[in-house]
């Protein structure tokens, strides 16, 4: 009985989503689990190699998925990666953006064709892709988008100014994705990890100076792992959030909330 109902209150079974993003270190975990859970799944990145891998991976587990090529800072890719999951399927229920990439240096060390890498991922190619998948689900008036945010969306470190950039508009693009397109029965949230330990950010953790800065700031006193994002990411992809749209969700450990206290009086 309990199964029953918690597959549905949280069932994602005939759900299309499209993943930007796919085979990264969060993206491929985000990917495995929501197919699990019976989710249809249009794996999207730049390496199809990479791709087909994962593509592989899921149907093995008997889960759902395709591979689709795209290379998110060209428009003419953005639009015939969406054409080809549009002919595939016939809709799109879910957009989860978690295509991503940064480069850490100083404000004053970046040069124009790093910001404009960073910006045409970030931000240009996330909002135009949207654009793209909006207009199917205007179509069948409905739809659902997840934009995966970063604790840089609204707390800084040093070496991220254009990154940071990126992500805090995120957040401006996802309450305007909110705002506009309730009308059209879609609604949109972001998602904002903490420091989460990926294969790109493992040089972070074992770095003897980052990692103790991090850890005392963290209430946890560790990163987290990707997989500690699926339980929200499946909860906003499914129908019980249907009421929740315009929000960001921090899943940080407690570094928001102030990280470790300081010594204090306690009988424990």
């Amino acid at each position: 009985m309990i199964g029953k109902n918690l597959e549905k209150i949280f069932s994602l079974d005939g759900k299309v989503i499209v993943l930007t993003g796919a085979t990264g270190g969060i993206g491929s975990v985000l990917a495995k689990t929501l197919a699990s859970v019976g989710a249809d799944m249009a794996l999207c990145g730049t390496s199809i190699k990479k791709l087909l891998k994962l593509e592989g991976e899921i149907i093995n587990c008997d889960g759902k998925a395709k591979s689709f090529e795209l290379n998110i800072a060209d428009m003419e890719s953005v639009k015939e990666c969406v054409n080809r999951i549009r002919q595939e399927y016939g809709r799109i229920d879910v957009l989860i953006n978690c295509a991503g990439i940064n480069k850490r240096e100083g404000l004053l060390d970046v040069e124009e064709d790093t910001y404009d890498k960073i910006m045409d991922v970030n931000l240009k190619g996330l909002f135009f892709l949207s654009q793209e998948v909006i207009k199917i689900m205007i179509k069948a008036k409905k739809g659902n988008i997840i934009n995966m945010a970063s604790h840089n969306s609204v707390g800084m470190l040093g070496g991220c100014s254009v990154y940071g950039a990126t992500k805090s508009a995120l957040l401006g693009i996802t309450r305007s994705m909110a705002v506009e397109l309730a009308q059209y029965g879609i609604r949109a949230n972001a998602i904002a990890p903490g420091h989460i330990l990926t294969p790109l950010t493992k040089i972070t953790w074992e770095h003897p100076d980052r990692s103790k800065f991090l850890r005392q700031r963290t209430a946890m006193g560790r990163p987290g792992i990707p997989e500690e994002l699926v339980g929200l990411t499946i909860m906003l992809a499914s129908d019980s959030s249907s009421f929740m749209s315009g929000m960001v969700y921090h899943v940080d450990g407690g570094y928001l909330a102030g990280g470790s206290p300081w010594n204090y009086d306690t009988q424990y």
